[in-house]
């Protein structure tokens, strides 16, 4: 069930620290490209630490804070958009990424915490 949003939290997370490296490289940005790094790099980890869980209680809060992560990034890139350090063009590609992997996330978080009662 999970190797699918692990697969695209992955290949977001390449897309993030991409965009990290455009952002300090190009733009010379700091503050916010560490956080977006941060937390776009996270979810991904989160998944990947869910994936080994030995409860199906650390299977959920791992799912959970990964969700949260993806939501954090989410506000990081509109942040960064309305700032001006990233195109309407690019913020919509990387957004939309997030997007569709948040919706799976909470879709899992929704599956795993019906089963837990």
């Amino acid at each position: 069930m999970n190797s699918l949003v692990y697969e695209k939290a992955y290949k977001f997370a390449i897309r993030i620290v991409n965009a990290y490296k455009y952002l300090t490289q190009e733009k010379k940005e700091f503050i916010l490209s560490k956080q977006l790094i941060r937390s776009g790099t996270s979810i991904g980890a989160n998944i990947a630490e869910a994936n080994g869980a030995i409860s199906p209680a650390e299977f959920s809060a791992k799912i959970s804070i990964a969700y949260k992560e993806c939501l954090e990034t989410k506000y990081w890139l509109s942040l960064l958009k309305d700032t001006g350090y990233i195109d309407d063009k690019a913020f919509n590609s990387i957004y939309e990424n997030a997007e569709e992997i948040s919706k799976i996330l909470f879709s899992i978080l929704k599956k795993t915490r019906i089963s837990d009662n």
